[in-house]
């Protein structure tokens, strides 16, 4: 079988970006999750309706706004360029945080399910043995939310593989810079290149595939914490 010729950068791009995008959720995602997941706030209910938001805007329409945001002129990338003297749109960096948002509630959703199934119980029961806040966190109920945890790496992940409005919105379309899979596949079907789209396609429906089969079984082997 003779496999067409492929360019491969779009490929690792791809990977680089969905692994720093799920590094820098899991650092952010996981306070807010837990915060939401104790918190009796007022503002939790809009604070949730904020993080949903990726579920219901269309691409395009999110990628406009992080474009204005993250360009020259905008509040994040006017002061990025005023500090650093590089623009934050149309770089690497400006992906990853595009896709951060873009992917925030892949992450922080299963995150706040694990921690409220957890609940306060076990907590309490480890503060009143001596141990600190931070201490009960990371030794009671962060191995009982492990469940939470897999689900939001490996959906975080995920979606950030197959990003493409808000991707093309704010990096376009730079080889070796901001060019990842999914754009590559579109450049391959607009020139009617179909294998090396189908190629590019297939191994991302595989690859996807795979890993969700992988998470879900791993899910069903660990043992369930209600609090």
């Amino acid at each position: 079988m003779n496999f067409p010729e492929m360019d491969w950068g779009p490929l690792w791009l791809t990977m680089q970006l969905a692994g720093v995008t799920v590094l820098v959720l899991m650092i952010v995602g996981t306070p807010l999750a837990w915060w939401l997941a104790f918190t009796k706030s007022r503002f939790r209910t809009m604070v949730e309706a904020v993080v949903a938001l990726p579920l219901v805007l269309p691409p395009t329409v999110l990628g406009f706004y992080l474009l204005i945001a993250l360009g020259p002129l905008g509040p994040i990338g006017g002061l990025w360029m005023d500090l650093t003297g590089s623009p934050l749109s149309f770089t690497f960096t400006g992906l990853v945080i595009a896709s951060s948002f873009y992917s925030l509630p892949f992450v922080v959703q299963p995150l706040h399910g694990a921690f409220e199934a957890v609940g306060k119980k076990p907590l309490e029961a480890a503060w009143a043995l001596g141990a600190s806040k931070l201490d009960a966190f990371f030794s009671v109920a962060s191995p009982m939310a492990i469940r939470g945890y897999l689900s939001a790496i490996v959906l975080g992940f995920a979606h950030t593989l197959g990003e493409f409005g808000v991707v093309l919105m704010v990096g376009g379309n730079i080889p070796g810079v901001t060019k990842v899979l999914s754009i590559a596949i579109y450049d391959h079907v607009e020139v009617l290149e179909y294998s090396q789209a189908h190629f590019l396609s297939a191994f991302l429906l595989i690859f996807s595939f795979v890993i969700l089969t992988v998470v879900y079984t791993i899910n069903r082997r660990l043992p369930v914490h209600v609090a």
